[in-house]
């Protein structure tokens, strides 16, 4: 399973399945119109949409890192713990890196309020 994939378990009816997927459709519209008609398709352009859709499919340990920081936020998920712990050691990106060591702190943080 994916982040962000609708496990049979959650028991989330046909409607929020389909409005769900009416949203993803929405972004994928927003993003070829920023993309293509506000960009214009410049090189800076095509790799902000290659880096979106990276993110969507989960294709890196980068994308899947955010894609986790996104599902424990909307979802209040305390199991992510582990994902974490195997995945910050694995970012390459040293700015990304940064992002994470920042992420690893505000979640303390975010912990310790709660």
């Amino acid at each position: 399973m994916t982040v962000g994939d609708i496990a049979p378990s959650e028991n989330i009816p046909k409607e929020e399945k389909t409005r769900r997927e009416l949203i993803v459709d929405v972004e994928q519209e927003a993003m070829h119109n920023f993309v293509n008609n506000m960009l214009h398709s410049s090189p800076a352009a095509l790799r902000i949409f290659d880096l979106w859709k990276e993110y969507e499919e989960g294709k890196t340990e980068e994308a899947k890192f955010v894609k986790a920081l996104e599902y424990e936020r909307n979802h209040g998920a305390t199991t992510l713990q582990p994902f974490f712990d195997s995945s910050l050691p694995k970012i390459r990106h040293p700015e990304v890196k940064g992002w994470g060591e920042d992420l690893a702190a505000e979640r303390l943080h975010f912990k310790s309020d709660n």
